[in-house]
């Protein structure tokens, strides 16, 4: 069997979306014999699959908006896409702006019709979760590569599994020591995401079915810190956060409480979450990100679907509190109920091993 290109996977989505590629970029390893490349949007792809042996390339769009004629990157991209030309490419995109932005750029970079494979003719089943959907998609094959492709050795599995590299293990070793954090069990709040965010700043609390109110999150510091009295309580956003993530710290009012907004690149958090004692989370990007790295999770959020609850990586494990079928707020939900259910997670004493 004469040997395949990389097969090319295109997603234009968010972080969760990319981490809930990982299986199916997995299974067409083993399909093609090949890593893939991934053709993405943002500035985070690239180090979300650092280290993954399962992907040999990644380019992304960070704005993948501009129009064609003004964009020197979109053209870029289209380069890129040409000399993989010859590649089976698996379109994961479905919202119908950016897969017409998707097909056209495949076009101009002379990508064959016969060489592309879409998510859109593989229609989800009902309740289907979008990892099982995006693995029965692994299974079609573009016209032109019908017979060149093998049979899966081994099951993928169904959840995303992801690695720290060793440069982002040593980041984080040196951090966590410069912080004084070195040693001790670090539980993750996960307080905001995009959901959260207006274009002037967070969301307030009675304008999201998402958020949880502030005091909500300091009085689960508190009760954390009393079940665990040696931990720290590591509050978890992206810069624009901050002053909300602050907001938490000064309600809590507690050393052992840290904001971390300005501190944690992806790279930093994905290796934080590979050692942390445990997250508690709203949906959002980082949870899912938790789930694959194997940190034991509470989430929760009103308006996520069964579909699209985080999946634990093998030995995590993910506790869902909500839901459609449960009301559509969060904050609804009693500080005591989401302490117990993260009393209720297993005891996790792996830490990866220093880096010298």
């Amino acid at each position: 069997m004469p040997q395949a290109p990389h097969p090319l996977v295109i997603r234009f989505g968010r972080l969760d979306d990319a981490v809930s590629l990982q299986p199916l970029l997995h299974k067409l390893q083993q399909r093609y014999d090949e890593p893939c490349d991934l053709f993405a949007i943002g500035g985070w792809p690239g180090e979300l699959y650092a280290d993954q042996l399962e992907v040999a390339d990644v380019s992304a769009l960070r704005a993948p908006r501009r129009p064609l004629l003004l964009s020197r990157e979109r053209w870029r991209a289209i380069g890129w896409l040409r000399r993989r030309r010859d590649a089976p490419v698996y379109v994961c995109e479905q919202q119908p702006r950016a897969l017409l932005r998707i097909r056209s750029m495949l076009t101009l970079a002379g990508v064959p019709a016969e060489h592309r494979a879409y998510l859109a003719d593989t229609p989800p089943r009902e309740h289907e979760h979008r990892v099982d959907h995006l693995l029965r998609f692994g299974d079609s094959t573009p016209p032109a590569f019908h017979g060149r492709c093998n049979a899966l050795a081994v099951d993928p599995g169904a959840a995303p599994q992801l690695r720290v590299d060793t440069a982002a293990r040593a980041d984080c070793e040196g951090w966590l020591r410069g912080r004084g954090l070195h040693g001790r069990p670090l539980v993750l709040l996960q307080p905001a995401g995009t959901h959260a965010m207006r274009w002037n700043g967070m969301r307030a609390t009675a304008d999201g079915d998402r958020s949880w109110p502030l005091q909500h999150w300091a009085a689960l510091a508190w009760t954390i810190l009393e079940t665990l009295p040696s931990a720290r309580v590591l509050l978890c956003g992206c810069p624009r956060e901050a002053g909300y993530l602050e907001g938490i710290r000064a309600i809590a009012d507690n050393a052992a409480v840290v904001s971390l907004a300005d501190e944690l690149p992806l790279a930093r958090l994905k290796a934080l979450l590979a050692c942390a004692h445990s997250m508690v989370s709203v949906d959002t990007g980082p949870a899912h990100l938790a789930a694959a790295l194997g940190c034991p999770l509470v989430v929760f959020g009103a308006a996520m679907p069964a579909q699209r609850v985080p999946r634990a990586a093998p030995g995590g494990v993910v506790t869902v509190l909500g839901g459609p079928l449960h009301g559509t707020r969060v904050d609804g939900l009693a500080v005591e109920q989401v302490a117990a259910a993260w009393r209720g997670l297993p005891l996790r004493h792996a830490h990866w091993r220093a880096v010298a």
